[in-house]
C-alpha cells in the first residue's frame, strides 16, 4: 500500500498514475486546494493534514506501507507573503503526516524538499554536504520539515528518505518560470515580462525523470535516514528560458525586466542552482534531458495542453 499526500498535485498526480500503472493500491490525501487531479483507480481521501486529529485517517489506512509526503504550498514567492500559511501547509502538515506513519507504522516515508534549503552559497555543483542556509521562508519550512523528519526516523525508526529537488517540470506543471511566461504572453503576446534580470541561472528536470529516481531510492536506500539531491547535470538561465518559450509560441515580444534587487525576481529568489547529483548517480539513476531539452519539453507539453482545454 503507498499513501500519497498531496496526490492530486502536479509532481504528486505524475507518481500516482505511475503507482496505480503497477497495480498497487494506492491512496491519495489531498484537500485539493492547489491541485484537483484525480485517477479513478486510486482511493482518494479528501483531508486537511492541518488538523491534528488524524483517527479518520488511522480508520481508512491499513498498517505498514509507505508513505510519499509531497503535501505543502508549492509557491516560493508567497511564502515570503502568506507566511503563517505557508508554515502551516509545510511544517505542521509535515509534523501531522510523520504522526500518522508513526501510529499506522509506516514501512518508510520519502519527503520532497527543495534545494531551496541551500540558499545562495558558493559551492556549486552543491551537494548534500553543504551546510543548509536559506534565503526564503519556503526553503526555512523545507529546512524545518527535514528536521521533524529526521527526528522521527531516529526516534521511532520510520525509515526515511528526504529528496532535495531541483525545479521540476513537465506536462500538467501548474507553476514555475514556463507556466508564467506562456499566461504573460497568451495575455498580450507583444510584452513579456520577466521578473529579475534574466541572468537567474537553475537546474531543471523532467517530471519522468523525477519519477524514477523516486522508484530508484523506494527500493535501494534502506537507512534509518538519508538525504539525496535530484536534479539535472546542466542549467540554464531565464534568459535562455524565455527565448525557447517565444521561439515555441512563434512571437516576438518586447522584453521587461522587473527588478526585485540584486537581479532576484522576488524576496527569497535564488539566483543561481546547480545541484550535485553524484550521489544519486552511485546508485544508478542519471538524467536523459539537459535543462534545455527539458525546457523546451515542457513548454510544447503546455502549449498542447493549453490548445486542447481552449479548442485552439
Amino acid at each position: 500500500m503507498y499513501i500519497v499526500t498531496g496526490g492530486a498535485g502536479y509532481i504528486g498526480s505524475h507518481l500516482v498514475d505511475h503507482l496505480v500503472s503497477r497495480n498497487f493500491e494506492v491512496i491519495v490525501i489531498d484537500d485539493f486546494s492547489f491541485g484537483k487531479y484525480i485517477n479513478k483507480k486510486a482511493i482518494t481521501i479528501k483531508y486537511d493534514l492541518r488538523l491534528s486529529n488524524l483517527n479518520e485517517l488511522i480508520n481508512k489506512v491499513e498498517k505498514g506501507g509507505i508513505i510519499y509526503h509531497l503535501a505543502a504550498n508549492p509557491d516560493v514567492r508567497t511564502s515570503m507573503i502568506n507566511v503563517e500559511e505557508h508554515f502551516e501547509r509545510d511544517v505542521k502538515v509535515t509534523l501531522n503526516v510523520m504522526e500518522l506513519a508513526r501510529k499506522i507504522d509506516a514501512e518508510k516515508v520519502i519527503f520532497t524538499s527543495s534545494s531551496t534549503v541551500y540558499g545562495e552559497t558558493d559551492k556549486i555543483p552543491t551537494p548534500e554536504s553543504e551546510e543548509p542556509k536559506p534565503i526564503s521562508n519556503y526553503g526555512l519550512f523545507k529546512l524545518l520539515c527535514e528536521n521533524i523528519i529526521k527526528y522521527y526516523a531516529y526516534q521511532y525508526g520510520i525509515k526515511s528518505i528526504v529528496t532535495r529537488l531541483a525545479n521540476i517540470t513537465g506536462g500538467r506543471v501548474s507553476h514555475g518560470v514556463v507556466v508564467d511566461f506562456i499566461r504573460k504572453l497568451n495575455q498580450n503576446p507583444n510584452i513579456l515580462e520577466i521578473l529579475g534580470n534574466g541572468k537567474q541561472k537553475k537546474s531543471y528536470l523532467y517530471i519522468d525523470e523525477l519519477i524514477d529516481a523516486f522508484v530508484l531510492l523506494e527500493y535501494k536506500v534502506n537507512t534509518i535516514y538519508d538525504i539525496y539531491n535530484i536534479g539535472n547535470t546542466d542549467w540554464i538561465t531565464v534568459n535562455e528560458i524565455a527565448e525557447i518559450v517565444i521561439e515555441e509560441m512563434k512571437l516576438n515580444p518586447k522584453i521587461v525586466y522587473i527588478d526585485a534587487g540584486d537581479g532576484r525576481g522576488w524576496p527569497g529568489d535564488v539566483r543561481f542552482m546547480l545541484l550535485d547529483i553524484s550521489k544519486i548517480k552511485s546508485l544508478g539513476w542519471s538524467p536523459k534531458r539537459g535543462s534545455k531539452e527539458t525546457i523546451r519539453q515542457a513548454v510544447r507539453d503546455l502549449l498542447l495542453g493549453y490548445k486542447k482545454c481552449c479548442n485552439r
